[in-house]
Parts: C-alpha cells; structure tokens; sequence
C-alpha cells in the first residue's frame, strides 16, 4: 500500500491534470474513485523516483527519528507499527522534517529486526550514507536497536567520527519519567486535590455551590476554569494543580457548609500543592518548548536540561521532607540518563551566536567550579575535531570554497585578476595561516538574547564567510532533541494504536496530520 501526501491542506486531486478532472466529473462518482484509486500509486511512483534522484545528488545529511506503536490485532495479539522520519536543513534554511515509512512490525519487535527495518527504509530511499544521527525514546529494544544500526552504517564508513554522536536519546521521554518518579512520592496528596476538584464537578448542584462560595469570597480570579485531569498525562495533573490553588479558598468554604464533603486538603497540603506546581512548571514550560517541530530544538537542550538539573538541586535541601524526598528521587532519574550532558547538543549550543562556548563555561561552573574549565575545554576540543573532520570531507561545490582550489591568475596583466576572487582567496589565506573559522566565530561577541531569533537565517547569512563552520551548524541544528510532538509529550504511558481502527486507516491518518513527502508503507 502506497501513502502519499504533500501537506494538510493538499488533497490528492490537487496532482490530477484538469482534463482527467473534467472526465472524472462526467462518470459515476464509484469510476471516479477507482480511478482515482488506481492512478495513485502511478503518481507516487513517478514522484518518489523524482525525490530519491534528488537524495542521491545532495551531500546534506540526515538526522533520523524512529518510533514504534504496539496495539492489540482483531484477535488479541500484540501487533506493531515502526515509523522513520528525516529531519534536515534544506537549501533554502529552513528546518524540514519528513517521514519516510510506515512498517508493519510483527513480533518480536526486538532491537535488531527494527533496525533491520529502518536499514531498509534507508536504502529505498536512497540516504543510507548520509545519516548523521538517530534519536529515540528509552524502550529497551531502542539501544540494541542504535547499536545494530551503527554498526551496520560503520561498516560503509558513511557516520561522522566513527558514531561517536550517533544516538540522541529523546527529551521528552526523559523528562517524562523523572516527572513520573517524582508523582508516585506524593500520590496521596494528588488524589485529594483530585478527589475535591471532582467532587465539585460531579453534580450541577455541587457546581452551583461552590461557585456560590467563590461569589461570596469575591477576589478569585474565575478566569482560570477549574479543571480536572488526566492521570497518565501529567501536565494536565499540573494544570488542575494550578487551578485547585486558584480555587482553595472556595474549596475551604465549601467544606464550612457541605459536611459531605471530607477531602478539602489542609492548609500544609495546599502549600505542598504550590511547591509541587512551582516544581513543575518549568517541566512543563521545557517540554513545551522542545516540542516545537518547525524550529530548531537542538540549540536549546543543553541550557534547557542545566536548568532542570539546577532546580532539582535547589529542591534538595527542601524543609517539607515529603518535597526533599520526591527531589531526591527525580534527581536520581536524572542522573541515571543525564549524568553527562549529550557532548553533540553542547556544539548546538555554542553555535547559537547568543549563547557560544561562554555559556557552556557559565553552566558547568555553576554546576561544579572545580571541573568545568576541563569540561569546557574538552567540549571545544571535540568540536574542534568534528570541524576537522568536515574540512577533510569537503566537496567542492558552487556555493562553497575550498582550500584545495589552486587559483591560478589569468593571462595577460595582473590588473585583469578579479577582485572577489582575490579576497576570497585573502580571506582563505588568513584562516590557514591564523584563526579557523570556529576561532574566528568564538571570539566575536555574542548576540543578544532574542524571542525572534532565527538561528538558521543567522548561519544563512554567514555561510559565505564561515562555509565549514554553517554546513556544520545546519546539520547539528537539524537533529530534533525529542521523537514525539508537542500533544503526546506529557503522556506517562506510551500511546496505543486503537485496536477497533483499521491500521492502515490510521497510517494513513498520522501521514495526513504530518508535514510529509509522499512517502510508503513498508511490509
């Protein structure tokens, strides 16, 4: 089966030529489906041959995301769905993101057969040497998955520095399960603001009564609906923390006049209910923020993740044990999967010209003064060699310069020489001789802090002047820091496919909700 799709707001007659409209307007409306239906895959084909010419030509490379849905088939077993999706930086700087196939996914779904299935993927289209990085949520089959599939790319010598950056592992998911650990320790506390805010909301009367309260007492502000939650999406468990605060007064009020009601929290619990949100929200704002499919997100991890790790470490020492011992346990967490910062989202962070390596000191010492000059210096030292790397792949092109290029001057008086070309050439004698372009970069001053600050057009801008240097930022900015979108980021619990929908039904429909190319289903 062929899936094919350019868009959401682009319908598959949009590909017809207006004669075949026309005839399809003068038959039955069941001729005009089946002829839409068999000229399908006719379109796709001719279309997917167009896009794998285009790979073949093109030396960007491309960050990958996968991810795998289990659901239960008409007769009880588990069956499953493997996705891949190509993340990259087009010609005209602006972050793109692709999918390439869906894959039925019998089981066992282990490591090594979804690698096997991604290896495929790669080869029908053309970009199996051109994979610069693999991101991926924390399922156990995903690190034998990485591992099978490096060792596979390896082998055609097609992976920067031998795989060292390969396997990005997914934010969200990570966030997600320090938040979960944190949840279970105050679980009881949780469930009476639960229980009170639904027994608000059970009855129209109860409603009334309350808001009769909120009334009375005058200054709440009835902007902020109360709201419940859901228990396997915690940010909608911060949400109704957030409005139950609004709203506690009223709730105290209640419990004076409905003796039915026994699970007002206590006075100690709503303040444990403000640290908990105060704990939270930046979880919940990061989340947000690293969800973001149409800008680059590689940029932000490293600041984004040294934030967390500073407000867990200022919740350590918390007075209220039960908050010190839900710390405790989400730093731990932390620790187990961020111990050591991913060394590839730091170069994202000093190619942002607001933040550069400065930055990156800044963090560590903040974290530990004694090492963070070290851990700085290993950071660049490893940037450094990854430009190196890139200098001694360089192929020419008409768009950047190269310092195997012998300008020889044309015949007849020096005069006639070209000025352009003589500075370039200028420009490329100073960098061999002096500072390289990372140096150069480095030493300038940093740009201010901006909400609509585009890097890509930033690293546009100075391709001329820094080619190396942007082709690398362009690749780095590409690889997304998380697997999911920004409305399955908060699910505790891993989505699945609903078993009473057709599966191809709702392969096609992940496609149409997805910024894609006409890509295909692999069985």
């Amino acid at each position: 089966m062929e899936i094919t799709n350019n868009g959401p707001e682009t319908s598959d007659t949009d590909y017809e030529e207006e004669d075949n409209v026309s005839q399809a307007r003068e038959v039955p409306l069941q001729n005009a489906e089946e002829q839409e239906v068999a000229s399908e895959p006719r379109k796709a084909k001719k279309r997917k041959v167009k896009v794998k010419g285009a790979n073949k030509k093109e030396r960007k490379p491309k960050a990958l995301t996968s991810e795998v849905w289990q659901y239960f088939d008409k007769v009880g077993f588990v069956d499953g769905i493997e996705s891949a999706k190509s993340h990259y930086v087009d010609s005209n700087w602006k972050l793109q993101s692709k999918i390439l196939a869906f894959a039925h996914m019998e089981p066992p779904h282990t490591g090594r057969e979804l690698a096997l299935k991604v290896l495929e993927m790669l080869n029908d289209w053309g970009i199996e040497k051109k994979v610069f990085s693999i991101t991926l949520d924390n399922a156990s089959a995903n690190d034998t998955m990485q591992k099978f599939l490096k060792e596979h790319l390896e082998i055609s010598n097609s992976l920067l520095l031998n795989g060292e950056y390969f396997h990005i592992r997914c934010s969200a998911h990570v966030l997600n399960l320090i938040v979960q650990d944190g949840l279970k320790t105050v679980s009881d506390e949780l469930h009476k603001i639960r229980q009170s805010v639904g027994y608000v909301k059970v009855t129209e009367s109860r409603t009334l009564a309350f808001f009769e309260c909120v009334k009375n007492i005058g200054d709440i502000d009835t902007t902020i609906g109360l709201r419940s939650d859901c228990v396997t999406r915690w940010n909608s468990t911060y949400i109704m923390l957030q409005s139950a605060i609004n709203y506690r007064r009223a709730f105290y009020s209640l419990s004076l006049r409905d003796s039915n009601f026994k699970c007002c929290p206590t006075s100690v619990e709503w303040k444990r209910a403000e640290t908990l949100c105060d704990l939270l929200k930046p979880f919940y704002n990061i989340t947000n923020l690293i969800s973001g499919s149409s800008y680059p997100t590689s940029n932000l991890y490293f600041g984004e993740i040294w934030k967390i790790e500073c407000l867990l470490r200022s919740y350590l020492t918390s007075e209220d044990p039960l908050i010190q011992n839900m710390t405790t346990k989400m730093k731990e967490k932390f620790d187990k999967y961020w111990s050591d910062y991913s060394v590839i989202l730091a170069f994202a962070t000093i190619l942002d010209p607001t933040k550069k390596l400065k930055f990156v000191r800044y963090a560590y010492s903040k974290l530990d003064p004694l090492t963070s000059e070290d851990k700085s210096k290993s950071v660049k030292m490893m940037l450094e060699k990854l430009c190196a790397e890139y200098v001694n792949n360089e192929i020419p092109s008409s768009n950047s310069s190269s310092s195997q290029q012998v300008v020889q001057p044309p015949s007849g008086r020096l005069a006639s020489i070209d000025e352009l070309e003589f500075e370039e050439f200028e420009n490329q004698e100073t960098t061999d001789i002096g500072k390289t372009e990372l140096d150069t970069y480095l030493d300038e001053l940093r740009m201010p802090s901006s909400a609509c600050f585009d890097i890509l057009a930033y690293w546009k801008e100075r391709s001329r002047k820094s080619p190396t240097l942007a082709r690398i930022a362009c690749d780095i900015l590409s690889i997304p820091i998380t697997t999911v979108a920004s409305e399955s980021a908060f699910s505790i619990e891993l989505d699945d496919v609903n078993s009473n929908i057709d599966k191809d039904d709702e392969i096609r429909g992940s496609v149409q909700a997805s910024n894609t190319l006409e890509y295909v289903n692999i069985d």
